[in-house]
């Protein structure tokens, strides 16, 4: 089996657990890839879709890819999961349904 592959296939089946500690202290494990992060929002593609992470002066204060976990301190207001969008489907998709 390719490695590629086969590190995907670990990785979608990553457990994925969020603990969070009195709004100031997160830990994530399942994370595959962080997006993109500053002081105010952390994207995150997770074993279970994308996490996005919304506060005040947010700070990774660990970040291991490899064992797919990540800790954030900072004031944490809003976690929230993004769906993929599904594409359209046909005309026809649309009209029957």
């Amino acid at each position: 089996m390719d490695e590629r592959k086969q590190s995907k296939i670990i990785k979608a089946d990553l457990p994925h657990n969020i603990i969070m500690e009195n709004r100031t202290k997160i830990s994530v494990s399942g994370v595959e890839n962080a997006e993109s992060y500053n002081e105010t929002e952390i994207i995150l593609h997770t074993s279970k879709g994308v996490l996005i992470i919304k506060g005040e002066g947010l700070n990774l204060s660990k970040l291991n890819l490899d064992s797919g976990e990540i800790t954030v301190g900072g004031r944490i207001h809003m976690l929230e999961y993004v769906e993929p969008k599904q594409s359209g489907g046909s005309f026809f998709s649309k009209l029957f349904k």
